[in-house]
């Protein structure tokens, strides 16, 4: 079985690369070790969300996976609201501001996927799809990659691309070193009915038990992010639906009114992985598999899609290249990519040591930083610039 590429990991980030090369001429395989993800079969919600960046579903809808969503479940955010940990210094960001139509639109983690895999699955023409899959032994050669299935099929391909998450097994193999520390904190999910319209407003709180957010969903709904120490998120899951409702509201200041669960909530763990190389011949990593960053700035997703769109864009752009496992060309997009990840691993991880840090004075300092930023437009419309991509 010989392909062009080979693409290891069929989540959000692989299979959205897959979907973006149809035009490329490419033959494309998809492994995925667990089976296709279910279309959605009811009215339920789904508690793990991401916030979609304007740029990230210019992305997804070019390639047709963004008219595969159903629309009654996107909410878009057309106002940010930051607050610190003395409730008096906050910052506001605003669409209206930097003349954009939303800041992010925010969608269900199985809505995303579902659509997906639907472009995937229709496009069997130039992508076969082995799933479910296990890799066992990857061999690089000069001239192209060897990759042995658990059940004993061979496959052959110029280029692998390791899209397999944050423990990858691709990344592992080709000995690429990462920097790695657990933050010791739980991203905690779950969803709420408000008592009060949100507004489409996105609202986010710095305390000194982490960081609270409470991003809009269709209706009169929320979706709660809350990353905080493991104790004290162990301590939230052990509560009482009302209790823990009571919990939330009262650490959002009662911004939204009193709360009525209506997801479970839902853990994982948090931690912080840089990957020293984003490629080694014949192979590129793009998503989780890439990075891992601090969910605090909700970019973690959309910086794996821009992973996508520039090796999509090199690939599509190669020219006379005919290999597309060929170094140099994986450099380009090594060489693109490093400076934005760089940047959010700094942001990211520098805002989590700052706010967690119990020290008075630094207390201070960040809070009077939110409030001269929140008074400087030029500064407030760099950073929101950033996140618009």
């Amino acid at each position: 079985m010989k392909f062009d590429i080979v693409v290891i990991g069929g989540g959000l980030v692989g299979a959205s690369l897959a979907a973006a090369l149809k035009d490329s001429g490419l033959k494309i395989a998809v492994i995925e070790s667990r089976e296709p993800p279910p279309q959605p079969q009811d009215e339920s919600w789904d508690s793990r969300i991401y916030a979609i960046s304007p740029g990230s579903v210019d992305f997804l809808r070019d390639h047709a996976i963004w008219q595969g969503i159903e629309t009654s479940r996107l909410t878009p955010v057309y106002d940010m609201a930051v607050f610190g940990d003395d409730n008096n210094s906050h910052i506001h960001f605003s669409a209206y501001e930097v003349g954009v139509a939303e800041l992010a639109c925010i969608v269900e983690n199985r809505q995303l996927q579902s659509a997906v895999w639907e472009v995937l699955q229709s496009q069997k023409d130039h992508v076969d799809i082995i799933c479910p899959a296990k890799c066992t032994a990857i061999n690089w050669h000069e001239s192209h990659v060897s990759i042995q299935l658990e059940d004993g099929r061979m496959l052959e391909t110029a280029l692998v691309v390791g899209a397999d998450g944050v423990n990858s097994w691709v990344r592992e193999q080709a000995g690429i070193e990462v920097s790695h520390h657990p933050y010791q904190q739980t991203g905690l999910v779950a969803n709420y009915i408000t008592e009060l319209p949100h507004r489409n407003i996105a609202h986010q709180w710095f305390r000194r038990d982490g960081v609270l957010a409470l991003l809009p969903l269709p209706g009169n709904r929320v979706s709660m992010v809350w990353s905080t120490n493991d104790d004290h998120a162990a301590q939230l899951r052990d509560l009482s639906d009302e209790a823990l409702c009571k919990r939330v509201a009262d650490a959002s200041s009662h911004a939204l009114g009193e709360l009525q669960l209506i997801t479970p909530p839902a853990g994982f763990p948090l931690n912080f992985v840089h990957v020293q190389h984003l490629i080694r011949p014949r192979l590129a990593l793009v998503g989780d598999a890439a990075h891992g960053i601090h969910p605090l700035a909700g970019q973690g997703m959309n910086l794996g899609l821009r992973d996508v769109r520039k090796l999509t864009e090199i690939l599509n752009q190669r020219g006379l290249q005919s290999d597309v496992g060929d170094f140099m060309l994986l450099r380009r997009y090594e060489c693109a990519r490093k400076e934005d990840i760089l940047a959010m691993e700094i942001i990211t991880d520098g805002l989590q040591k700052l706010f967690i840090n119990p020290d008075p004075t630094l207390a201070r300092i960040r809070n009077l930083g939110l409030t001269i930023t929140n008074q400087l437009p030029l500064i407030k419309n760099q950073l929101m610039q950033h996140a618009l991509n």
